[in-house]
């Protein structure tokens, strides 16, 4: 894979990442080269993961410009920060889709802003492709059609990871768990699929028919807090993002429900590296969050180690959770487009499926996957991801990581599930 001569320009990545509306290079003089946007959250509760998901996106479209672009001209990408705000990512799509008139979209990252933007996409033909949205309202609405074939998402729904999180509750013994989560489509997508996963696996929920749902825009959790932990359930399952997820923590701690006696379970919207740092320590100096233990999805594709090594040697630290996803979003966009011989929304529309899924060459490169496209070949792109096949709502399926935080306050996997479609519980309507 290229690797060293192409990411000369990181510093550049690095600072257009925080920056709305940045280009990575000018606009195509002629007006027909491809031009796409991210939708992301560089400022908010999720700015942790937004702003290397920039990056990456920024350090894929360098990559593809390094070898000649898509069909022979510059890609262009143009940032938009949702702020982790459905409202400001709704207008964030409006003006990429009307002002800056781009064909496709990496973004958002949370569930809510991509449900608020997707009818703008749809409306404007324009291909939004997620690495981090994982509700499963998507799935039951690119069912009736409403996404009429401009969506897919790199990241797997959460009817999966409810499996996932059942099953981990399941190993470690946890017979009553106890519900927190932020009241969003992530947190209620995940909520409505973990009951009936966990039930069926003789576990119980114990506020079931009333669980514990917070505002995104609360910052004092003192009572939703005592309402989950009070009873002393097994565990508490926390759906949160990193910013209003520690100050729960932090509130459980003062509280004096962090004791041992009610374990800590969450998912991927807190895999976060500096998550034991974001919560603190106890007076006797020991991270809050030790031991605590979640899931994510994994990052295990074909591609992920010579990802890893690029994404490394650009901004010298290792990826963060999403990173990966987003590369494969971006690389899908640029595939398809090259596959169409047209830089529009419907010609990526009509080529996503063929470069994603087999038949065709597997390729986990994306420069040699461009040029075997040039070449007039079908390609079956193999990302860092996953294989990243994707069905006809635009879902993939994969595995799921267990990870934890140690008495180090380090962030490390210590094994994975796998789930399939047919392992995962089906929501309620």
């Amino acid at each position: 894979m290229l690797r060293q001569r192409l990411v000369s320009g990181a510093a550049l990545g690095l600072c257009c990442a925080a920056i709305s509306g940045c280009q990575l290079s000018a606009p195509d003089s002629t007006g027909d080269g491809l031009k796409l946007g991210t939708l992301l959250p560089i400022t908010g509760d999720l700015a942790q993961y937004g702003t290397p998901m920039q990056e990456t996106a920024n350090l894929l479209i360098k990559t593809v410009n390094a070898c000649d672009g898509v069909l022979g001209k510059p890609v262009t990408l143009i940032s938009a920060d949702t702020q982790t705000d459905p409202a400001q990512g709704t207008q964030a799509m409006t003006k990429l889709v009307e002002a800056d008139q781009v064909v496709g979209v990496v973004g958002a990252a949370s569930s809510a802003s991509s449900s608020a933007a997707l009818p703008i996409a749809v409306r404007g033909q324009v291909v939004q492709i997620s690495p981090a949205s994982t509700s499963p309202v998507f799935t039951e609405r690119a069912e009736k059609g409403e996404f009429e074939g401009f969506w897919a998402r790199t990241a797997p729904p959460d009817t999966f990871q409810s499996q996932a999180l059942a099953q981990l509750a399941k190993q470690k013994g946890y017979k009553s768990v106890a519900i927190l989560a932020i009241n969003n489509d992530y947190g209620n997508g995940l909520v409505s699929a973990f009951i009936p996963a966990f039930k069926a696996m003789g576990g119980t929920v114990v506020n079931e028919t009333r669980p514990t749902f917070y505002d995104p825009n609360t910052s004092t959790f003192d009572t939703e807090v005592n309402q989950v932990f009070k009873g002393q359930p097994d565990a508490v399952l926390l759906v949160s993002y990193p910013e209003t997820g520690s100050l729960i923590l932090k509130s459980a701690q003062e509280l004096g429900f962090l004791d041992g006696n009610t374990a800590l379970i969450t998912t991927d919207g807190m895999k976060e590296t500096s998550l034991a740092d974001l919560v603190g320590k106890n007076a006797q100096g020991e991270y809050l969050v030790s031991g605590m233990l979640g899931t994510a999805p994994s990052a295990g594709g074909p591609a992920l180690v010579a990802f890893q090594k690029r994404y490394q040697d650009a901004f010298q630290r290792e990826p963060s959770v999403f990173d990966p996803n987003t590369w494969d979003a971006t690389a899908l966009l640029v595939l398809a487009a090259e596959a169409a011989k047209e830089p529009t929304g419907t010609g990526i529309r009509e080529q996503l499926q063929a470069v994603a899924n087999a038949p065709g060459e597997e390729v986990t490169d994306v420069c040699e996957a461009l040029a075997l496209l040039r070449e007039g070949k079908t390609i079956n792109y193999q990302g860092a991801s996953g294989t990243v096949d994707l069905n006809p709502q635009g879902d993939v399926t994969g595995s799921y990581d267990i990870w934890s935080i140690d008495d180090q306050g380090k962030l490390q996997v210590n094994d994975t599930i796998e789930i399939t479609g047919a392992d995962a519980a089906t929501p309620p309507e």
